[in-house]
């Protein structure tokens, strides 16, 4: 639920990025760079979709489920292409939409690490992650989810079917 509730402010470009909290006046001007210190400042679009970093994270994830796709560099525009990259059959659209979601939450919450608790996890974890909480949200939903991590790691789209 809060990952669906995330994704509103994420998509309207409302999260408080340090950019939007300078613009508001709350951080000062000088401390908007990003938090990988790629140098660049912080946007939704650049720390989600741009910072060498994180953006990386989308190329992983790709590679994990099996399909290409060139990314957009606006987010709901990202939504939309990463969404039906896999075509427009909805058991695969949900699914990556869900993906998709779990992305973006996952590096939202690196991002917050880094900043807060000066905490860094390196993006090839970020991916462990995505699928462990895939994983954990398919079983919770899906009492019948037989596959176990090791299958669902090597090959996510066979264990729902829609490969």
């Amino acid at each position: 639920m809060k990952v669906s509730v995330f994704a509103w402010p994420l998509i309207q470009d409302r999260l408080p990025t340090k950019a939007n909290l300078a613009i508001r006046g709350v951080i000062p001007a000088d401390y908007i760079f990003c938090v990988s210190r790629c140098g660049h400042v912080e946007t939704t679009d650049h720390l989600f979709l741009l910072c060498p970093t994180f953006a990386s994270l989308w190329q992983q994830v790709r590679d994990w489920i099996g399909f290409p796709g060139v990314d957009c560099n606006i987010i709901a525009d990202h939504l939309e292409q990463f969404t039906h990259m896999t075509g427009v059959d909805k058991a695969k659209s949900s699914f990556m939409q869900h993906i998709w979601l779990l992305c973006s939450w996952v590096i939202w919450n690196e991002r917050n690490n880094r900043l807060f608790n000066n905490f860094v996890t390196i993006v090839p974890r970020l991916l462990d992650k995505v699928k462990l909480l895939s994983l954990g949200w398919l079983k919770a939903k899906k009492a019948m989810f037989v596959f176990g991590t090791h299958r669902w790691w090597s090959s996510p789209l066979d264990c729902l079917g829609i490969g």
